[in-house]
């Protein structure tokens, strides 16, 4: 039986755990990849003929591995070492990585929804606005504090001085425009009630998910998202403080260049163009688990 190809991000936070994990599952060629190198050993890899290739990373190695292989008919597997690993708790992946390679090896795929930004593939969320601020503060902080603490410091930041947009949104015809701190374009409908916040709804509905928030102040924005995540984004969106759209596309006519994708901070020019692409990519899943 051949050996199941598997791109290992070196930079990936459990890197070395990962490797082990594959070794000790057996049944992989496992190649160490840099983080840019990964889409081009992706491509690579596909053209070599395999059926299944496996993506040690996280949630950005995954959606880079995702453009490379996007219609070609081939599985990804993912071994989730990242620090999020957002798609494989959505998708019921397990997060022990022994586990994970074995479902690697052994699992099923199914389709999953993917959406694109301009040209730009994404798996989970894109934001524009206040995410960017608090992922370049994050992550400037990190390498001092560790990765909990500078979260709370980017958050306690944004409270102090959360900045706001001038944002044109236009969904299903219509333009409407904003003054907000936060444009979030979600893969899928979001779940935002407490234990489960910002996951895939179970049984939601295949679409874009787009929120925008409408209130200026930190403090406003804090309360809003514990109102949502108390009551829900349905009871959320008939008040003035959110609005909501389900749509399978849209357009955003920010000044800025830089948006969050997948918790990574890239360059688009606007506008920005959305797009849904339901079941644009196989993943390997369990045999018990699937994306409702």
């Amino acid at each position: 039986m051949p050996l199941i190809r598997a791109l290992l991000n070196t930079q990936a936070g459990r890197a070395a755990s990962a490797r082990e994990a594959l070794t000790a599952a057996g049944g992989f060629e496992v190649r160490e990849v840099r983080p840019l190198q990964l889409m081009e050993q992706a491509r690579r890899a596909a053209r070599e003929g395999p059926n299944r290739i496996v993506v040690a990373g996280g949630d950005g190695s995954v959606a880079a591995v995702a453009t490379a292989l996007a219609g070609t008919g081939t599985e990804i597997a993912i071994l989730p070492c990242g620090t999020l690993n957002h798609l494989a708790k959505d998708l019921g992946i397990p997060l022990d990585l022994r586990s994970a390679a074995e479902v690697a090896r052994t699992g099923r795929a199914i389709q999953v929804d993917a959406a694109v930004v301009n040209s730009r593939l994404f798996l989970n969320t894109s934001a524009v606005g206040a995410s960017v601020a608090y992922i370049r503060t994050r992550d400037k902080l990190e390498a001092h504090f560790g990765y909990r603490l500078s979260s709370v410091a980017a958050a306690l930041r944004l409270l102090v001085h959360l900045p706001v947009f001038s944002v044109m949104l236009r969904v299903n015809g219509v333009s409407r425009r904003y003054l907000t701190p936060l444009v979030l374009v979600a893969v899928g409908e979001r779940e935002l009630k407490l234990p489960v916040l910002g996951a895939r709804l179970r049984g939601g509905r295949s679409s874009l998910h787009v929120l925008v928030i409408r209130r200026r102040s930190g403090a406003r924005t804090l309360a809003l998202a514990l109102g949502a995540a108390a009551r829900g984004v349905e009871a959320m969106a008939n008040t003035p403080a959110l609005d909501a759209f389900l749509v399978d596309a849209c357009r955003i006519g920010p000044r800025t260049h830089r948006i969050a994708l997948d918790g990574e901070i890239v360059r688009v020019p606007p506008p920005l163009e959305y797009r849904h692409l339901p079941g644009h990519l196989r993943i390997v899943v369990t045999s018990r688990e699937a994306l409702a």
